[in-house]
């Protein structure tokens, strides 16, 4: 018994399939080329567990003991990374289709283009809470292990409203092109941690330790469990993650609601992350005009998601368009470059 509605054949090369003949079962079958692929429950264990693999393998081989994370070795990862999420790309071309292949490459250019801005709040966050060096990728590994899980629900979310009300997809398209609009008319970077909610529930649940424990995140005391401050920046770090995947999720959206490309491309632009954090940190507060190319691919996927049914953008020029607006923002800046840094020096961690 097939898990869709069998489209009109005039649809079945369509670029995209209209949304009533959608549904997303674990075995999700899409029309590609004329031919209709399955990716079973198996097909989705065997991507977990690789996941898995390569998580353990940076956590429990590579990075086992806390140390400083070098530009010599941050670079060899974030190639290592690229690779990884290129090769598996190169599976998605064999096994899935061309049309599939470019839906993946693009949402993960998408992901990774947009995952900069994750960079900057990185950056003034671990400066604003003092963060020792050699705890940063221990803050960053279970920040990003824990973004992989809500980017999951938030997936699952957003392609169920898509299909149970299409109009869904306008609100994410014009919530985009505001987001974007807000985004250009930013005069840099700031975050309130004293603010946040989730940071003062924390507190109030948990005494604070004064400084860090040896890169712990819980530690007992006389019986009684306290939180360390690297706890309070993982915790920042996750809520500032679940406002990022608000724009990214239907940023990629816009290029398919297959949940399978939307999942690993996620997964793959995620897990660069952290190694591109450490290789590019220091001279991203250079690119002072890279939030205004961000801010015009937010809106340009936002107006591809809003004229979907009037006109349908390919892939492709999807792919070319937001590579062009990536590249001329990092290129403006180096053109003409601005004389004092953006980003603001850190405070003091605050009980």
């Amino acid at each position: 018994m097939p898990f869709f509605i069998e489209p009109p054949r005039e649809t079945l090369s369509a670029a995209r399939p209209p949304l009533k003949y959608l549904r997303i079962p674990y075995a999700y079958p899409f029309v590609i080329e004329e031919k209709s692929v399955v990716i079973s429950l198996p097909v989705w264990i065997a991507f977990l567990a690789l996941i898995l693999f390569l998580l353990a393998l940076d956590l429990g081989v590579f990075n086992r003991k806390a140390h400083v994370i070098e530009f010599k070795e941050a670079m060899w990862w974030t190639i290592i990374w690229i690779v990884v999420a290129l090769v598996f790309n190169v599976w998605v071309y064999w096994y899935m289709g061309t049309r599939a292949g470019h839906e993946f490459l693009t949402g993960y250019i998408i992901e990774r283009v947009l995952s900069i801005d994750n960079i900057f709040v990185f950056l003034l966050v671990f400066s604003y809470f003092q963060v020792p060096d050699k705890y940063q990728h221990r803050v960053l590994f279970w920040g990003i292990l824990g973004a992989l899980v809500m980017r999951g629900l938030f997936i699952a979310a957003g392609i169920t409203l898509i299909h149970l009300f299409a109009w869904v997809m306008y609100v994410f398209g014009l919530f985009l092109v505001i987001t974007g609009i807000k985004m250009a008319m930013e005069k840099g970077k700031k975050i309130h941690p004293e603010k946040n909610p989730v940071l003062r529930f924390c507190r109030r649940l948990f005494p604070v330790t004064e400084n860090y424990v040896e890169g712990k995140f819980l530690v007992v005391r006389n019986g009684k469990y306290w939180i360390t401050p690297l706890f309070l920046v993982l915790v920042f770090v996750e809520a500032t993650d679940v406002v990022f995947a608000l724009d990214s999720i239907p940023a990629i959206l816009a290029i398919t609601l297959d949940p399978f490309i939307v999942f690993t491309s996620n997964v793959f632009a995620i897990l660069g992350l952290r190694a591109m954090y450490f290789a590019v940190a220091d001279i991203l507060r250079l690119f002072h005009y890279l939030h205004y190319g961000l801010s015009f691919i937010l809106v340009f996927v936002g107006v591809k998601m809003l004229i979907e049914d009037i006109y349908h953008i390919p892939v492709l020029v999807s792919l070319g368009v937001i590579s062009i607006l990536f590249l001329v923002s990092i290129v403006a800046s180096i053109i003409w470059p601005q004389e004092e840094a953006l980003l603001p020096a850190g405070g003091k961690i605050q009980q």
